[in-house]
Order: C-alpha cells, then sequence, then structure tokens
C-alpha cells in the first residue's frame, strides 16, 4: 500500500502523549497557537493512554504495544476525525499500528479479539499525522502569517529518530537526506539552516536509561558540530530530544566543563517568533538553556 499525501483538513483529533505535558508544555503552547492561526481546531482526545512508547513497551510485549496504540486510534475513529501529533515518538506508534493493522488482516482480527472486551473495535478508518506535515504542507499560507521573518538568524535542525523512520510506513522524508524542517525555516521563518557534523546522529536521548554517559557522549558530540556551525539556536520536533538538548547542556557542563549555551526552540516556537508572537506567550520561560541570547538578536523581548 503506499501512503501518498493527504488532503488537507482544518480539524483533527489531537493526540498529546505522555512526555509533552509534563516535560514540554511549551511545545504544546506553541503548536496550539501557530495551528490555531492556520484555522486549524484540535479537538483533545479524552481517554487516551500512553501511544506507549515506540521503544521500551514494544521491546517488553509487542502484542500489549499494539493493543493499546489500536485503543487509541479506536478512540479518533469514534470522533470521525484523523489524529494529528505533535510527538515523534507517538507518530511512529501510532502511524505503524495503523498502517499493519489496515493491512493485515489476521492481526487486526487478533487484535479485535482483545478490544473486543472493552467493547471496541479497529476498523481502520482514520490516518495519523505529525504536526509538522500540516505545516508544511500549509506553507504558502503560514509564509503570509510571518510578520517579523528572521533574516539574520542561523538555525541547527535536529529530526530525531522516529519522525522518519521507517520510511515506508511513516513516508515523511527521506530518511538519509531530509529536508522538511530545513524549508521550513528557510521558507516560512526567513533564518538559514545550518549544515552541521552529526547533523543526522540521534541525540542520545534513548541511551539516557540503559547508558547516561554513553548519552551524554553522544549528545557532546552533537553539540560541537553544532557550536562549530555559528548557529544562533537548534529548532526540533520531538519532546524527547527536546529535554535531552535543553537539560542535557547543563549536565555536560557539569561533566566535561563546557559551557554551550545554545537555546533549544521547538519548530513551531521560532515560527511564532517570525509571526511576531510575544516570547512570553511562547513561554521560553520553561526553558532550561536561556534564550535570551536569540530574543536579543532578533529584536524581541527578552
Amino acid at each position: 500500500m503506499k501512503h501518498g499525501k493527504s488532503e488537507e483538513k482544518s480539524e483533527y483529533a489531537l493526540f498529546l502523549g505522555c512526555y509533552i505535558p509534563t516535560r514540554v508544555p511549551s511545545m504544546e503552547k506553541s503548536y496550539r497557537m501557530v495551528l490555531d492561526a492556520l484555522g486549524i481546531r484540535l479537538v483533545d482526545m479524552n481517554g487516551a493512554s500512553c501511544c506507549p512508547d515506540p521503544m521500551v513497551v514494544k521491546g517488553i510485549d509487542y502484542k500489549s504495544w499494539l493493543v493499546l496504540a489500536a485503543r487509541n486510534l479506536c478512540l479518533a475513529e469514534e470522533m470521525g476525525l484523523d489524529i494529528l501529533t505533535f510527538c515523534n515518538g507517538c507518530f511512529e506508534t501510532l502511524k505503524s499500528a495503523n498502517t499493519m493493522l489496515k493491512e493485515n488482516r489476521e492481526l487486526r482480527e487478533d487484535v479485535n479479539g482483545v478490544l473486543g472486551k472493552v467493547g471496541r473495535e479497529f476498523k481502520g478508518k482514520i490516518e495519523v499525522r505529525h504536526a509538522v506535515e500540516v505545516l508544511n504542507e500549509r506553507k504558502e499560507e503560514l509564509k503570509g502569517l510571518v510578520e517579523k521573518p528572521l533574516t539574520d538568524i542561523a538555525v541547527a535542525v535536529h529530526y530525531g529518530c522516529h519522525l522518519l523512520r521507517p520510511s515506508t510506513i511513516l513516508n515523511v522524508d527521506n530518511p538519509l537526506n531530509p529536508t522538511i524542517l530545513d524549508r521550513i525555516v528557510e521558507e516560512v521563518v526567513g533564518a538559514k539552516s545550518v549544515n552541521y557534523r552529526r547533523k543526522m546522529w540521534c541525540c542520545g536521548a534513548g541511551a539516557r536509561m540503559g547508558d547516561p554517559e554513553l548519552s551524554l557522549r553522544v549528545l557532546r558530540e552533537k553539540l560541537v558540530g553544532i557550536s562549530k556551525s555559528g548557529a544562533d539556536c537548534i529548532a526540533l520536533v520531538c519532546p524527547f530530544c527536546h529535554v535531552q538538548f535543553d537539560t542535557g547542556q547543563i549536565l555536560i557542563r557539569r561533566e566535561f566543563k563546557e559551557d554551550y549555551r545554545i537555546p533549544v526552540l521547538s519548530l513551531p516556537q521560532l515560527v511564532g517568533l517570525a509571526m511576531n508572537l510575544e516570547p512570553k506567550q511562547l513561554a521560553f520561560d520553561l526553558h532550561k538553556v536561556s534564550v535570551a541570547p536569540l530574543l536579543e538578536k532578533i529584536g524581541g523581548v527578552a
């Protein structure tokens, strides 16, 4: 089955997941503001659980992972709306489960046998989208909302692992040479997207629980490359990566005695600045690494 571009829609079932509300609420707030400006209505999914995450739960009990994901998909089906998520991990889980269950009748019947015990049935009636896909499809409209192009800013984008792979299912961009974030940064925000060493590396967040030292070493490699590129900030779309880059810089300062202080922004925060939204509205006060140097450079209020 080919997974082509979806038609533009103006209403979605919002799947927030666990990590954004608890650790990166600034990502939720900025996405809501930018999408609202585009006329996109987000309907909260009452009763949704963890997606569940595409690494730990999936690795421990594959069937439980699939059934829980299917239950979340059923909630959106009952709402009659496609799912929109801001989280890379939630996106990979929900879109992968949705695709597998649609294409594999035997697997679908097995999962529905479990779901039937709680009065639900997966029917395969909805699609799963990542918010960055919607922003990319609405680039021309988004450009029309930009009041303050960030022409003097250099941005290091970080894609994360779960936005692009498995590419045959997620179908967001070329997994080896993606450009979707770079294009939004340059064509919408007006900034320069810089290349840097280790750009396509993982940020190291996934190793944090098993090997914290390795996690920091991987992050340090990323930060060295970003620092040498002359980037004014990092822009990303994954809440797990956001915490790794933001809190991780403090941990690296303690461990390696290296002080990077590179502001970490979610992509909608960067777009929001170009739309001339107030920094306070974008919740930069919740960040560990100060965004003040970036705001001063663009003439914002720290």
